[in-house]
């Protein structure tokens, strides 16, 4: 049996673009003699669609997809993943299905079993879990059909009580097909391995894995389908980040063969090689599948506005980015050089707009009320909103998408205006601690200087206040970035960092700044999630509560 992966790119909701792309790979699997060509997870209606689900005539017209892609289903199979109707009167009204179609027809559909509801995943909300397993009998083979978390229970000190595979492998299937939606991020590649290759050898079956590519909004899938044989060892994987139709075929003595060469690599790609390809691939997304084309952004001379631009003008080419620079009484000629160079570097458009005399006028409105009190916070934030007032205005003239600059470390303590650079559409490192943003930036000078050494070697400053440095207000970001990944990636207690031989008082500091600043996040742009814990819909913190505060 010959069977296609189809690692593809789908847009939530867009059911012509879907179909077609599905349609357009079946034929492309059929004339090379593939018997069975598999998508991934919801592949129809994309994922994760939200409250979408909610609306009938969505469910509907994932329905009349579904009968269009059956239609070219001749002389060839199918497996597509689709939301559909749960005709039972107990339980959640839709199911996480998948169908196999054959000469037309829908011969079998499998319904997801477990449901993650933790993280970024919120499937129980919508969906009902399976109880009922049953093999697909195809092509005198017997194929163990499961949908991403339904292959995830083998983990120590599993979330569900329940192993589907447990019921199918009684009924003695050949080989394991498993369709994800499985979202990146820079750790989850080993643990995907993992747990699949661990599947393959405990059911001792061979496995194929497919997987999405794309972003969704702040999600992003980074595909790397994969293949093991009936031992767990894994023979192959599809290339991360792009899609791809690769063949597989089953022999009869149920062991795997291809004809193209494996993309095995030795080495697992370095973490900061994958959060590039990563952003790259949100920030694409964000703009092709929202129709946008032009992205603007405030350029500073500092390393976030840098590596920002240089990733914009990566993904979005540098024709369709605009940097403006808006220095400040406080900023320095240092700071609008390095801007300056940047810009030459990338070959971007670019912008001058001094908000000296803004913010003046502003201070000068408000001096009756601050009544000469002394500089302080007000008077730097004038200076963020002001450049953010710049940068709305611009957007809404040109039709530009603000990008946010904001880096991990900053967004976690609260260092960063509300409505002025906390603003923009889409955050792109916002997953992103400053310590790995310096590791971004050497990354994409890998091969030559983009981002003028200088934004990388000099100490961070805001620049709103003279000879201001960032470690005026925050720990050194080596301590500070260590302390945060404690607490929201491993969810440690302040008295557990503090074993660990942290200072007390600034391990108390670094988590009561957090949960402080958590109003402010509520109020942020999307934040393009690279880590395993991003903020956002993956953390859900009240905003009013006292612990470890």
């Amino acid at each position: 049996m010959k069977i296609a992966l189809a690692q593809l790119n789908y847009h939530i909701g867009n059911f012509e673009s879907n179909t077609a792309k599905i349609i357009n790979h079946i034929q492309k699997a059929k004339q090379n003699g593939a018997d069975l060509v598999v998508f991934a997870e919801l592949c129809v209606s994309g994922y994760p669609s939200r409250d979408f689900l909610e609306f009938d005539e969505f469910i509907d017209l994932c329905e009349d997809s579904a009968r269009k892609i059956a239609a070219v289903c001749t002389d060839i199979a199918c497996i597509i993943g689709l939301p559909t109707y749960n005709h039972k009167d107990e339980g959640k009204d839709l199911n996480n299905s998948a169908y196999f179609i054959e000469n037309g027809q829908v011969k079998a559909v499998v319904n997801k079993a477990l449901l993650p509801n933790y993280d970024v995943f919120d499937e129980y909300r919508y969906f009902e879990p399976s109880t009922e397993f049953n093999c697909i009998e195809f092509k005198g083979k017997k194929i163990a059909l499961t949908i991403c978390e339904d292959l995830w229970n083998t983990i120590e000190n599993p979330l569900y009580i329940t192993r589907p595979m447990d019921s199918l492998i009684h009924q003695q299937p050949d080989v394991m097909i498993n369709i994800a939606a499985s979202p990146f991020s820079y750790n989850h590649d080993e643990e995907r391995i993992a747990i699949l290759s661990d599947n393959a050898s405990r059911y001792r079956l061979p496995l194929l894995y497919v997987n999405q590519i794309g972003a969704q909004t702040e999600l992003i899938f980074d595909g790397g389908s994969l293949i093991f044989d009936n031992t767990g060892k894994l023979i192959d994987e599809m290339p991360y980040f792009e899609e791809n139709l690769a063949y597989y075929t089953l022999n009869n003595d149920g062991s795997l063969s291809f004809d193209h060469p494996s993309t095995l690599k030795a080495e697992r790609p370095a973490d900061i090689d994958q959060i590039h390809q990563a952003i790259i691939l949100g920030i694409r997304d964000y703009f092709h599948k929202s129709g946008f084309k032009q992205a603007i952004l405030g350029l500073s001379g500092g390393i976030d506005s840098a590596v920002v631009c240089a990733l914009a003008a990566e993904a979005l080419g540098a024709e369709n980015v605009m940097a403006v620079l808006l220095p400040s009484r406080f900023s320095t000629d240092h700071s609008l050089k390095d801007a300056e160079d940047l810009v030459n570097n990338l070959g971007c458009k670019s912008e001058l707009v001094p908000i000296k005399n803004i913010t003046e006028a502003i201070e000068t409105a408000l001096h009756p009320q601050f009544n000469n009190l002394p500089f302080n916070i007000a008077e730097e934030n004038i200076q963020s909103r002001s450049r953010a007032i710049l940068l709305m205005a611009m957007c809404n003239k040109f039709g530009y998408i603000l990008l946010n600059t904001s880096n991990k470390s900053e967004a976690a303590v609260g260092y960063g205006t509300l409505y002025g650079d906390m603003c923009g559409g889409i955050s792109v490192i916002g997953d992103v601690y400053k310590t790995q943003v310096f590791e971004l930036a050497r990354y994409i000078n890998r091969n030559q200087e983009i981002i003028p050494i200088n934004s990388i070697i000099k100490p961070p400053s805001a620049e709103l206040r003279p000879d201001q440095k960032d470690t005026d207000s925050l720990p050194e970001y080596d301590i500070l970035d260590k302390i945060l990944a404690e607490y929201i990636e491993n969810r440690r207690s302040s008295s557990d960092i503090i074993k660990m031989g942290y200072d007390e008082a600034t391990v108390r500091r670094v988590i009561r700044l957090t949960n402080l600043a958590e109003h402010k996040r509520y109020q942020t742009p999307p934040i393009l999630r690279v880590s395993p814990k991003a903020f956002g819909m993956g953390r859900r913190m009240p905003i009013v509560g006292k612990y470890l505060s």
